[in-house]
């Protein structure tokens, strides 16, 4: 049972790595907490049923949904966060910003889809579980904690060995010191809310798969998750939010399985107040250091 829970733990944390990934890197470069995100997450899941509705393999279907993600979260920030930037607006204004359009984006999908929810069509993917030893899992599980894996592992190569990447390192350390050192801050931007976003249609489709359950408002309880997770593991830093999520998911899942499944959603939550009460930052964050 322990070896079987231990396996639930990691596949549900890499769920809300997956989540978070996105999450963490947009707030790392663009440094503001876009709620819209939640929103990518649904909308990745749409389209992605929709792809397959008409009749697309599941193969084609998951990356052109993330793509087209991608370009709606590309689009997005710009139309609500691109004038506020250019004000040199405070953190809240694009807070505020973002809980709007969040509202708004989430009752106008509600109204177009409806609140009930869609299903993925029988077959499309292949739910029978396999035993590996004493624990099972699910081709969609084992899909889940190699994609987890795998986008980690891509976004920090993206940040570490691109042009792209040293960019966005350059802008995340100082904005204005980039500008003058001649880089298009503007098109570093757009190209991190394509991939964030990408990220975020990639973890809506797969976790839409797992759980087989697409509504309009599926991104919102993982956005709770995906804070925590993004705050523990440490604000941006990609290789924390993966470390973070899996530590989420078996805190929750050794809670449910050995004390009560009541306890389960408040556990991570417990974790992520000790964490920073022993370490602020988080656990792979960097200290602030304050000037006077």
């Amino acid at each position: 049972m322990l070896a079987q829970q231990i396996v639930n733990g990691l596949v549900a944390g890499a769920a809300y790595a997956l989540f978070a990934l996105g999450f963490t890197l947009m707030f790392g470069v663009l440094r503001l907490v876009n709620l819209t995100y939640g929103f990518y997450f649904s909308c990745g899941a749409y389209l992605a049923l929709f792809a397959v509705e008409a009749g697309a393999p599941l193969a084609l279907a998951l990356p052109a949904a993330a793509l087209a993600t991608g370009a709606i979260a590309a689009v997005l920030d710009f139309a609500l966060l691109a004038r506020l930037r250019a004000r040199e607006a405070p953190e809240l204004a694009s807070l505020m910003v973002t809980l709007g359009a969040t509202l708004f984006l989430y009752s106008g999908a509600t109204a177009l889809l409806g609140s009930d929810i869609r299903r993925f069509p029988p077959g499309i993917a292949d739910a029978a579980p396999f035993a590996l030893g004493p624990v099972s899992l699910t081709p969609i599980q084992i899909v889940i904690l190699a994609t987890a894996g795998a986008l980690a592992l891509g976004l920090v190569l993206v940040l570490r060995a691109t042009k792209t990447g040293l960019a966005m390192r350059a802008m995340a350390e100082n904005r204005q010191a980039a500008e003058l050192m001649g880089m298009d801050t503007g098109a570093i931007m757009r190209r991190t809310s394509f991939l964030c976003g990408a990220a975020a249609g990639v973890s809506g489709v797969l976790i839409g798969l797992e759980y087989n359950a697409i509504t309009p408002y599926m991104g919102e309880a993982m956005a709770l998750k995906g804070f925590a997770v993004i705050i523990l593991g440490g604000l941006g830093d990609v290789a924390g939010a993966l470390v973070a999520g899996l530590a989420i998911g078996l805190a929750e899942a050794l809670t449910a399985g050995y004390v009560s499944s009541l306890y389960k959603d408040a556990v991570g939550f417990l974790l992520l107040v000790l964490t920073l009460w022993a370490r602020p930052q988080g656990l792979f964050g960097r200290a602030a250091v304050r000037r006077a």
